[in-house]
């Protein structure tokens, strides 16, 4: 498992980096300052966990347990929800597209999602 994680880790960082380059330079010719503050605010979410995800999967190899299987899994979760979700308003509002604008309800889950996982990793290094 703890291999899964890395391999995570390694992806969803080239994609933080690759978003924040985005997000940088092109989004800002593309929507308002405040919604590239979103998009913004979902790269610098998901590079921190990317963090902890590489966190995981290497204290997985040394103290394996589901409490850090559980960590991994919802730090994943929260990148989806939290992160996802203001990627995908923001391209909403680049779009113009209306109707969905009810997407941004997903972003707490993500939030707890990520909380979830932090206590998650503390019991998995508290059970050692």
């Amino acid at each position: 498992m703890h291999k899964t994680f890395l391999v995570w880790a390694a992806l969803l960082g080239a994609l933080a980096v690759i978003l924040g380059a985005f997000g940088a330079h092109k989004l800002k010719e593309l929507v308002p300052p405040e919604t590239v503050s979103t998009f913004q605010t979902g790269v610098t979410y998901q590079f921190y966990h990317v963090f902890a995800l590489l966190a995981v999967g290497i204290l997985y190899a040394h103290v394996p347990g589901p409490q850090l299987i559980w960590a991994g899994r919802l730090f994943l979760i929260g990148m989806l929800l939290f992160s996802g979700s203001l990627y995908v308003l923001t391209l909403l509002k680049a779009t113009d597209t209306v109707g969905l604008r009810g997407i941004g309800a997903i972003t707490p889950i993500g939030g707890l999602a990520f909380i979830g996982g932090w206590v998650m990793l503390l019991l998995g290094i508290l059970k050692k």
